[in-house]
């Protein structure tokens, strides 16, 4: 029985070093043959995520509407309540950015993105606009939230109405985007300082900038034109409501119209994306801006920094925003900083940090992406990562701004490739060693309790298949992990013979050729 426990233990080691080792290194290593990572165009990783990301979106998102947990959410809960609605508008925004490159000819995808991604679009845009997910801002605002402020809610449900409109055109929601777009531009225009609150007291200029893209955006569908007051918004950025670096601050005093913190990568690489439609002067020049401060290259790794060199932050930190702080790299920052740049045209910038993107996330068979599954919310907003890599993977360079190419692989680039594989084929040798091993005992090695420990390793088991099947992946492979570490095998140390002819201690120390013969 422990045999055969252990020949089946051989066989797990071998699937976990080929799918969560090698398989990964593979993938990426094709993904950086990809020349459109170095062009304008959309590469080939952003479609296949894509397309297996849709239908697991779709179920999500249908799911997650129904189960009314956003109801019982506390108002601190950032993460479960603010992440599933914003994942849900990285993914519109990146289907819209596929459909674009559709139109313009690149049909990658057999199926156009509008009809094979049909009921994700559906499900992501009657997520964010339920009354039930907005459980969290009504507390914050009461029940006149659409109409008072609340600028993050109010734009995540222009620009996830919009895209649907502009992929679907099934005037769903219709008059609610319009009332939406006309109060909440209005009441932009008409602050004192161009700036609203996300919740009473709280201000975050790059949510302010994403209103107004929302905006503009969905003028197309609505054939509306505020491009009037676009262009007075920029005075929410400029002057005296900018930080010392002239860069648009993290948070802001909406009243006063003055920042309350200095320049944070996540904040900025967020006014890259969004800023070149707007304002495309001033986005060209706070991203040069951006770039000079934020931008380092150090320990093999490229990237922007959250805070900036020399200030008063810690190199190694985290929060909701910015994720993981890693020697001053920010996460988010060089995540969202890689759809920036191409963005604006800084190909040189965008090919490395995708690099490095590819050969992080851990791609498994069937798509998911394992690290940035993660750092997501587990239960509420499981897919945010993937959907954000999609709407970075699929942004193009804005109309009329200048294309830099080049850039270099940064040798993070090869760690990421070369030490996973060693350690890959090493477990597949591994297991193919103790399988053959335990195959030719002709008694089972000695353990303790092997009825107790036979029952530990089935139930452990067991309990990997069923969190696999009900799609609990990280409690899945712990548990997988977690059964090839018994039965446990005791270790006998086996004494060494003392009638060895060669090293028996009890002869005279004399030269080989003096000492007599072995008797026969």
């Amino acid at each position: 029985m422990i045999r055969r426990l252990l020949q089946i233990n051989a066989v797990i080691i071998g699937f976990l070093a080929s799918i969560l080792l090698l398989y990964p290194c593979l993938r990426a290593a094709l993904d950086l043959t990809d020349p459109a990572l170095r062009q304008p165009g959309i590469p080939q990783s952003a479609w296949r995520l894509y397309r297996n990301l849709t239908p697991r979106f779709a179920a999500w998102a249908t799911a997650r509407a129904a189960s009314g947990r956003a109801e019982v959410l506390s108002t601190n809960d950032i993460s479960g309540t603010e992440w599933p609605l914003f994942g849900s508008l990285f993914y519109l925004w990146g289907v819209e950015n596929l459909q674009a490159a559709w139109d313009a000819g690149d049909h990658t995808s057999r199926i156009e993105p509008r009809i094979f991604a049909h009921d994700a679009i559906v499900a992501a845009s009657e997520l964010v606009v339920d009354p039930r997910q907005a459980g969290w801002v009504r507390r914050h605002w009461g029940e006149d939230y659409l109409h008072r402020e609340n600028l993050f809610y109010r734009m995540l449900l222009i620009g996830s109405l919009a895209a649907r409109e502009h992929l679907l055109r099934d005037h769903a929601h219709f008059d609610l985007l319009r009332d939406q777009v006309e109060s909440l531009a209005s009441e932009l225009d008409a602050s004192a300082t161009g700036l609203l609150d996300d919740y009473p007291g709280q201000c975050y200029p790059g949510d302010v900038a994403a209103a107004w893209a929302c905006i503009k955006r969905a003028d197309i569908v609505l054939g509306t034109d505020h491009s009037r007051l676009i262009n007075r918004a920029l005075r929410g950025f400029t002057g005296a409501r900018t930080t010392r670096r002239q860069l648009p601050p993290y948070s802001a005093d909406s009243r006063r119209g003055v920042p309350l913190s200095d320049a944070r990568g996540c904040a900025n690489s967020y006014f890259g994306l969004l800023a070149p439609e707007l304002w495309p002067t001033a986005a060209r020049e706070w991203f040069a801006i951006y770039d000079q401060t934020f931008w380092q290259d150090r320990y093999a790794i490229a990237g922007y920094r959250e805070f900036a060199p020399n200030s008063p932050h810690p190199e190694w930190t985290a929060d909701v925003d910015a994720g993981p702080v890693v020697a001053g790299f920010g996460v988010s920052a060089s995540a969202f900083g890689m759809g920036a740049s191409r963005k604006n045209g800084r190909l040189d910038r965008a090919y490395p940090l995708a690099a490095e993107l590819l050969v992080t996330v851990g791609e498994l068979p069937g798509g998911a992406l394992a690290i940035p599954r993660l750092l997501s919310n587990q239960t509420d907003a499981p897919l945010l990562g993937e959907a954000a890599i999609l709407w970075q993977l699929s942004i193009v360079p804005e109309k009329g701004v200048l294309l830099k190419t080049g850039g270099a692989l940064p040798g993070y680039v090869y760690v990421m490739l070369i030490v996973p594989g060693v350690l890959g084929v090493w477990g597949l040798l591994h297991s193919v060693w103790v399988f053959r091993d335990s195959r030719r005992r002709r008694t089972d090695p000695e353990v303790r309790a092997p009825g107790l420990q036979a029952a530990l390793w089935a139930g452990l088991l067991g309990g990997a298949i069923f969190a696999g099947v009900t799609g609990h992946a990280v409690m899945a492979l712990v548990l997988l992990l977690a059964t090839v570490s018994v039965p446990r095998v005791k270790k006998i140390k086996i004494p060494r013979a003392t009638e060895d002819w060669e090293t028996n201690s009890s002869l005279p120390t004399t030269k080989k050729e003096d000492r007599p013969a072995p008797p026969k």
